[in-house]
């Protein structure tokens, strides 16, 4: 699988890409169109949560709250499939 070459040099795995933009859909479906306030709400940090989206800082952590803001299981997001 190849690997996208972010600005910063670092390759970016296209699965994590995938499940970043993933979040980003889910975000402004949820009605929040900005990452901050998204971030504020749910109590997560907004750097951590912009990088998520960005595809350059994954934990299993920080994706298990995402999904918890949003009320859908582990199981549900990676069954519900990729754009």
């Amino acid at each position: 699988m190849a690997k996208q070459k972010q600005k910063n040099g670092y390759n970016l795995d296209p699965r994590i890409m995938a499940i970043a933009k993933k979040l980003e859909k889910m975000r402004i479906a949820k009605g929040y169109s900005s990452y901050e306030n998204f971030a504020i709400e749910f109590g997560i940090s907004r750097m951590q949560y912009w990088r998520m989206e960005k595809g350059t800082n994954f934990t299993f952590t920080s994706l298990l709250k995402i999904l918890d803001a949003h009320e859908i299981t582990l199981e549900a997001f990676f069954a519900e499939g990729f754009d």
